[in-house]
């Protein structure tokens, strides 16, 4: 029973840290120009970027990172504490293991120009 619902908790941890992925609305070079009723429009410029053939999203750093801090929050406490210490310990260690990988994908990755549009308020 304790290591499904720990296994519940890590996998929540998991999706938690995963969700902070999801954006705003995005705009591509066909929408340049695109004026909107509040005054705003779409601009679009070239920008150099990191390009990696392999796991762009970072989803093995977050989950390994997930999987590891669960395990280490759930060696610590008892009872309802345990539960807790296990979800933060699976959110710290998603966000941590995201960090590690997206600092070792800039070391080794390919930079590319992309044209790049956003929503400009003026």
């Amino acid at each position: 029973m304790a290591m499904k619902t720990s296994t519940r908790l890590m996998l929540l941890g998991t999706l938690l840290a995963a969700s902070s992925v999801a954006g705003a609305q995005n705009y591509g070079p066909r929408d340049e120009g695109r004026k909107f009723n509040d005054g705003s429009r779409v601009v679009c410029k070239n920008v150099e970027v990191q390009r990696n053939t392999r796991d762009p999203n970072r989803i093995t750093g977050t989950a390994t990172g997930a999987v590891v801090g669960g395990l280490l929050g759930n060696q610590v406490g008892g009872g309802n504490g345990k539960k807790l210490a296990t979800v933060a310990g699976a959110v710290a260690g998603g966000a941590a293991g995201r960090q590690i990988q997206g600092n070792h994908q800039q070391k080794t990755g390919d930079r590319v120009v992309e044209r790049r549009c956003e929503r400009v308020y003026r």
